[in-house]
């Protein structure tokens, strides 16, 4: 049972919850950060590694669904994405518009790895916010 709440059992739990919550699936992997962090403090540095990597997987993978879908006409909705090119993923951490933003980025074929870089610097920014709000910093 007290593998249940180690670090390690923690840990991989973060990192699913991340995972999931950057796809259209539900979830909260602040609340899962928060309470790692607070339960295993000396482990903020891995949670936060691991939630970035995890959440910044799931918004890859919108990304790639949607780069597989036939490009049309481009729908009004996307002229931010596609005005502010990959930067605009700094924002796929965002609640109702990650989400959106991440498959716009794959439907309008930006380069992958600069949507890798900014969606991980939005999303590890967030975490970072909310590794220190449970204090640990």
């Amino acid at each position: 049972m007290d593998y249940l709440f180690s670090a390690e059992a923690g840990l991989l739990g973060l990192f699913v919850s991340s995972f999931l919550s950057a796809t259209l699936l539900p979830g909260g992997s602040e609340a899962v950060l928060f309470a790692v962090v607070r339960l295993h403090p000396e482990q903020t540095t891995a949670a936060l590694m691991l939630a970035t990597v995890g959440n910044t997987l799931g918004g890859m993978s919108t990304y790639l669904l949607a780069r597989l879908l036939p490009q049309r006409e481009l729908p009004v909705r996307l002229e931010f994405v596609k005005r502010y090119g990959a930067v605009a993923l700094v924002l796929a951490w965002a609640p109702l518009i990650g989400d959106a933003l991440c498959a716009a980025a794959g439907w309008l074929r930006l380069n992958w790895l600069s949507c890798l870089l900014w969606m991980a610097l939005g999303k590890f920014g967030r975490y970072v916010l909310v590794a220190a709000g449970a204090g640990m910093f």
